[in-house]
């Protein structure tokens, strides 16, 4: 009989996580706390709702980069946890990504095989003497330092319960590298691979080019430091891109979707295509406001402070048949 608190040989030894690592099975030891989270095998699991997932990192006092990768699939529903799973909602999800208590970044996701990626740093100071290093993520509507006027903002325009089967495909930790090279403008794919924007998840993240703003709206998130879009100021060039006609035979659908392209060519010609920003919300502290903006023929330029302590909410405006598009980024 051994006194209360010491080991026994029938206690598992737990062996933590030793930077650089990068964790995609949800059975090692490291991961130590879970809520609302079903471990994996050939991922670290999924979220069956709004919950977390506790590493035992060994950090030794240093600072800590983390990159988590998230995605959708087609068991990414309400309930598929206990087989009463429900139709995916058409809404695109709105998910804050915490760790040790804080908001980190916010991801948009859409689609059955959307991927995001989250980066962002921890210093040693929110890391504690046992390792313990927590991530969250939280549907838009929970958890405290999150803006009502957002959250009533957004009601309506994305699904409930956001979190229900997202996976988490990998986690890395690692101690932050040194700063390289960033040009002072990215495409749109390219903001949304280094998770400076989310506007809906991207399928592949090799390619490069304008991104469509399928979901009418996009993130501006804190990104790492002395990285692009970490300080100054961020201008984002919107554009918008007609509805493809249809390939179906040419019925009323066909014909109808080739008017409004054609409505929309006539419009970039006059120069009336730019695409309007409704608002522009602060996800801590609210409306930011009336959007600073300037249109040059059929291009929104948007500028925003870069996001610090909080990310942003871009809401776009109606346009007429056609699709906003991000073009491009640059800071100042």
């Amino acid at each position: 009989m051994t006194s209360p608190g010491s080991a026994t040989e029938l206690d598992q030894l737990i062996l933590p996580a030793i930077p650089p690592v990068h964790i995609n099975n949800g059975q090692i030891s490291a991961l130590q706390v879970t809520d609302n989270f079903h471990r994996g095998t050939q991922i670290l699991g999924r979220f069956e709702t709004s919950g977390l997932a506790g590493f035992k990192v060994s950090a030794q006092g240093r600072s800590l980069r983390v990159l988590l990768s998230l995605s959708l699939d087609e068991r990414s529903v309400i309930g598929w946890h206990d087989g009463q799973a429900e139709a995916t909602s058409l809404l695109p999800r709105l998910v804050q990504v915490r760790s040790q208590g804080q908001l980190r970044q916010c991801v948009l996701l859409k689609g059955k095989r959307a991927h995001a990626r989250v980066t962002f740093d921890l210093s040693p100071e929110e890391i504690p003497d046992d390792g313990l290093i927590c991530v969250e993520l939280l549907d838009i509507t929970e958890g405290d330092g999150v803006s009502g006027e957002l959250r009533q903002a957004v009601r309506g325009r994305v699904m409930p319960d956001g979190v229900a089967g997202v996976r988490l495909n990998k986690v890395v930790f690692e101690e932050p590298p040194p700063v390289d090279f960033d040009p002072d403008t990215l495409d749109g794919l390219r903001c949304e691979q280094s998770s400076l924007i989310s506007a809906g998840g991207l399928v592949n993240f090799n390619r490069q080019g304008a991104r469509v703003l399928r979901t009418g709206m996009f993130v501006v998130n804190p990104v790492l430091k002395d990285t692009f879009g970490s300080s100054g100021r961020i201008t984002f060039r919107l554009g918008t891109k007609a509805e493809p006609a249809s390939v179906i035979p040419a019925t009323w659908r066909r014909v109808n979707s080739e008017l409004r392209w054609m409505r929309h060519a006539t419009r970039k010609l006059l120069g009336m295509a730019a695409p309007p920003v409704k608002r522009v919300f602060s996800i801590r502290d609210g409306n930011m406001g009336g959007p600073e903006e300037r249109v040059d023929g059929n291009v929104t330029e948007l500028m925003l402070p870069s996001a610090k302590n909080s990310p942003y909410l871009v809401i776009m405006g109606s346009c007429l048949g056609a699709m906003p598009t991000l073009e491009s980024a640059a800071t100042h």
